[in-house]
């Protein structure tokens, strides 16, 4: 039994929050999770499980599924942000009449504003508090190498809670670790999320090298290049470099980059077999981040002077009509230079 004894809302019903969900409800938390239609919410209550997004796995009695954001926000002792990134600040802003900003919120959502170029905890402080700096030291960001059916097979996995408030990370970590989710603490939000944002960018180029059946040899390299490019731009940004060597980093970026349960892989598989990024996007049931932040990447590089040339290929292949042939070699014949 679950010394955290109060609801929690799950804003979002993907894999990833119903996984969230499913993780607190085998604890006995009870749960409210939040549903964007009348349809999937009463699909869940129906069947107990999320048959649109994580089939297979039934939910335990104490998660209840709702499109009411006032009944799920009621009361909640903590709130968890899992909706795709494009969406975020709609979503927020529709329910933040109903949020009280003083209990914990996690957002677990990974990626950057296209438009404003921000991290989503930056995002939702916005949305959620008329003085934005006084929620951002409280708000807690979860990153790591966590795919969702793993997770639900029982398979162990690892995360972090990144904030700058200690007590903050600390309440996190105990509330979403099990004996099979052991969730660390970071005070690197910044690097944390970022990590978790550009690592799909990186995934798309990884999914397109296996796709044109280049082998193990340029996987390791658009990993190792990939993350170095990703350290650079944190780091202009403001993260500590250490980050990027961690479970939000280098963990995270590994599993992306190698897994077919990887929306982002599976995404850059396909433009390499010959699929537009339109064709793409419209046949995926769940939603590719790397594909949004691409964008949202090459302009902040762009604007901060930094090159990252990985993400810049991507970003060719899925916006400028260069095949990914072309962007490999595009890589690959770059003027030469030292490692570091």
């Amino acid at each position: 039994m679950s010394v955290w004894t109060e609801p929690v809302a799950v804003i979002g019903a993907g894999a990833w929050g119903t996984t969230l969900a499913r993780i607190l409800g085998q604890r006995d938390i009870p749960v409210r999770l939040w549903a964007v239609t009348d349809e999937l919410a009463d699909e869940i209550e129906a069947h107990r499980e999320n048959v649109s997004y994580l089939p297979g796995f039934e939910l335990p009695a104490v998660v209840r599924a709702s499109s009411d954001g006032a009944t799920v926000l009621e009361g909640a002792s903590a709130v968890i942000w899992v909706v795709p990134s494009q969406w975020l600040r709609e979503t927020a802003r529709n329910l933040a009449p109903h949020v009280d900003a003083s209990v914990l919120q996690i957002v677990a959502t990974k990626g950057i504003e296209r438009v404003t170029g921000m991290r989503m905890s930056e995002l939702l402080c916005e949305e959620l508090c008329e003085r934005p700096e006084l929620l951002q030291g409280q708000i807690v960001a979860l990153s790591g190498p966590n795919l969702s059916r793993e997770i639900n097979e029982g398979h162990p996995a690892v995360s972090v809670a990144a904030s700058t408030s200690e007590e903050r990370s600390d309440e996190a970590q105990r509330l979403l670790s099990s004996p099979q989710f052991r969730v660390y603490r970071n005070p690197d939000i910044i690097g944390v999320e970022l990590c978790g944002a550009l690592k799909n960018v990186i995934a798309i180029g990884a999914g397109m090298s296996d796709g044109l059946g280049y082998g193990s040899n340029a996987r390791a390299a658009l990993i190792t290049r990939g993350l170095a490019e990703m350290e650079r731009l944190g780091v202009a940004l403001g993260a500590h470099p250490r980050t990027f060597a961690g479970i939000a980093g280098m963990g995270d970026l590994v599993t992306t980059c190698t897994s077919v349960l990887s929306r982002n892989y599976t995404t850059g598989m396909r433009l390499a077999q010959g699929e537009t990024p339109e064709h793409i996007q419209a046949t995926m049931h769940a939603v590719a981040e790397g594909v949004f932040t691409a964008r949202a990447e090459a302009e902040l590089a762009a604007e901060l002077g930094v090159e990252v040339p990985v993400a810049e290929a991507v970003h060719a292949v899925l916006f400028e009509g260069r095949g990914p042939r072309d962007a490999a070699e595009m890589l690959m014949t770059r003027g030469l230079r030292a490692e570091f």
